[in-house]
């Protein structure tokens, strides 16, 4: 059995649909979820799915080996960053190399590096005019956005949209391509 264990830094949207697409798929689990908020709403759905979730400080995370252990302890195949907002410190990618991975909605590179997450992706988006955002799967590496990129997904970007209508389209490529390239990553 593949376990994966997910990061995620607000509501866990995301990660509650890839806990709901493997609850289907009795070779994948998810073994925890990690957060780096004590009051992210990530852990009320944790509770409700029981699902096993951590939280953790920077000092755990930057500082020493405390979540690189406890990944190791929990078996980990796969790091999902579904939300996430930290970047990832070097022991950990040392310790997971080619292990981790990131969802970002834009199409990298555009709308990519460090504070571009989110709302912000959206307006930018928007204030561009672009006709076209999405999502990009990709590894993560020691920059922001800089890894290798697993997969993208497109919609349409409107004259009438705007940041919101452009998140909501976004995150339906999150949830309906999301879970099936962790999948495919796993199989």
């Amino acid at each position: 059995m593949k376990r994966i264990v997910i990061f995620a830094s607000g509501s866990g949207s995301n990660a509650e649909n890839i806990i709901s697409f493997f609850r289907e798929k009795p070779e994948v689990t998810v073994a925890a979820v990690l957060t780096n908020k004590q009051t992210a709403t990530v852990l009320d759905r944790c509770e409700r799915l029981n699902v096993p979730a951590f939280y953790f400080n920077k000092t755990a995370f930057r500082d020493s080996d405390t979540v690189v252990r406890l990944l190791k302890g929990l078996q980990t195949d796969l790091i999902v960053l579904a939300g996430f907002l930290w970047k990832i410190p070097s022991n950990l990618i040392e310790a997971f190399p080619n292990k981790i991975i990131n969802i970002h909605p834009a199409l990298l590179p555009k709308y990519g590096g460090k504070g571009m997450y989110g709302d912000r992706v959206h307006q930018a988006v928007k204030e561009n005019k672009e006709s076209e955002t999405g999502i990009t799967v990709h590894y993560v590496n020691e920059n922001y956005d800089e890894g290798a990129i697993i997969f993208q997904a497109k919609t349409d970007v409107t004259p009438s949209d705007d940041a919101n209508s452009i998140a909501q389209k976004v995150h339906q490529l999150e949830y309906e391509h999301f879970p099936k390239v962790i999948e495919k990553l796993l199989s």
